[in-house]
């Protein structure tokens, strides 16, 4: 199943279908789509009754007009320096327990966006995103995927000047400007993606065109085996301190290759466009004006 934001109204997506959720269930479910998160066990069972695709009911969309899938969660959650590679181009030491920060819900935005610059050391970083399903807390590691709804692609867009304000820097702010937490497409339950993915293992990458025309230049190339806390490592260990609720996000980190840690640094400009994918979830396009 693959749940998205068309326009506002929660849908399942097959290819370039959708399928509107509380019209095709007869009201029995809403169209709101926070609301999707809290009964996603009873929607998965209902999805896998029909073929989108074949549904009458079913519309072409343009990915243009999604927005955020999940698009007011309660919390979001972003850890740094989960990719040891990443930690070693920012000439910081391996975390011993991960380094959780927040981006503020209203920097969220759909899969295909504009991002206005707020500066001229804004950076990228390519992130898998979970989505909490059952939530709760003390959840023990060996029950952390059991409280996943699904996974998808996210980019923590970052203004490293606003993050290093003061002494000791301060992350929050400089993650969380207009449009600096695009995710989707859509939102893939675990059955969907392991059917053809091995979810542990799932290459992630950012390319960016640099003018209109241009071919793709790779910045980042990993892989989510080598996040050093891996998603049910997170999910133990965030739900002992907070309790966790169906729709929370948890951006999982980045790789290496984000511009702060290259020599020279390098970081976005306006004309750009910026796109992020993670095999089996999707893809984003982020344009950055000016």
């Amino acid at each position: 199943m693959r749940v998205a934001n068309l326009l506002g109204r929660s849908v399942l997506v097959s290819g370039a279908k959708a399928l509107d959720i509380e019209n095709a269930s007869g009201g029995r479910f809403s169209s709101e789509p926070q609301a999707a998160y809290e009964r996603w066990a009873e929607l998965l069972e209902w999805a896998a009754t029909f073929d989108v695709v074949e549904h009458p009911g079913s519309v072409t969309f343009d990915e243009a007009s999604l927005f955020a899938p999940v698009p007011r969660p309660r919390q979001v959650f972003a850890v740094g320096l989960n990719y040891a590679s990443h930690a070693s181009e920012s000439k910081l030491d391996v975390p011993e327990n991960p380094l959780v920060f927040t981006k503020f819900p209203s920097s969220l935005t759909g899969p295909v966006t504009e991002v206005r610059l707020t500066g001229d050391r804004v950076d990228w970083e390519a992130e898998l995103v979970v989505v909490i399903g059952a939530g709760g807390r003390d959840i023990p590691r060996a029950a952390g995927w059991d409280a996943v709804a699904g996974l998808t692609v996210g980019q923590d867009i970052s203004d490293r000047t606003v993050q290093n304000w003061g002494n000791p820097p301060q992350f929050n702010l400089g993650k969380s400007g207009q449009g600096f937490s695009p995710i989707g497409p859509a939102i893939v339950s675990l059955d969907e993606l392991t059917r053809s993915h091995d979810r542990n293992s799932l290459r992630i990458t950012c390319h960016v065109v640099d003018t209109p025309g241009a071919e793709r230049r790779s910045l980042q190339d990993g892989n989510t085996a080598d996040l050093m806390f891996p998603i049910p490592d997170l999910v133990a260990r965030l739900s002992a301190i907070v309790e966790l609720y169906p729709g929370d996000l948890i951006f999982t980190g980045t790789p290496a290759g984000v511009g702060l840690g290259r020599d020279p640094q390098e970081f976005l400009v306006a004309g750009q466009t910026l796109i992020t994918e993670i095999e089996g979830l999707g893809s984003l396009t982020q344009t950055i004006v000016s």
